[in-house]
């Protein structure tokens, strides 16, 4: 059963920073790509980051310049850096992983981090 452990949400002031990681659980588990969305009360699930094995990355238009995806294959393990935070970014942050296990098609959801940004 493919699982995703996520971490480092919290509450922080505007202009600060936080980082948040995500590993998958299976350690069979092959990766094509990892990602980071968020939804905010009352409005949709967006896309804030992505990252496939290969390194293609992919940002939301709202936080290019201020956010970073890594991943670090190994450990199928993605990371976000948050840099710049506004109170706009104030949303509960899901990582998705999307792969295979053998010749299985795999993907699963984390469980959501809150991430608040307030003075």
């Amino acid at each position: 059963q493919l699982q995703l452990v996520e971490s480092g949400g919290g509450l922080v002031q505007p202009g600060g920073s936080l980082r948040l990681s995500c590993t998958a659980s299976e350690r069979f588990f092959r990766v094509n790509s990892m990602g980071w969305y968020r939804q905010a009360p009352g409005a949709q699930r967006d896309l804030v980051a992505s990252i496939t094995s290969g390194g293609s990355i992919d940002y939301g238009d709202s936080v290019k310049g201020r956010f970073a995806i890594s991943m670090d294959n190994a450990k199928n393990t993605v990371y976000l850096q948050m840099n710049n935070l506004k109170p706009e970014d104030t949303a509960v942050y899901y990582c998705a992983a999307n792969g295979f296990i053998g010749t299985l098609g795999r993907s699963a959801w984390g469980q959501g981090t809150q991430v608040t940004v307030s003075s």
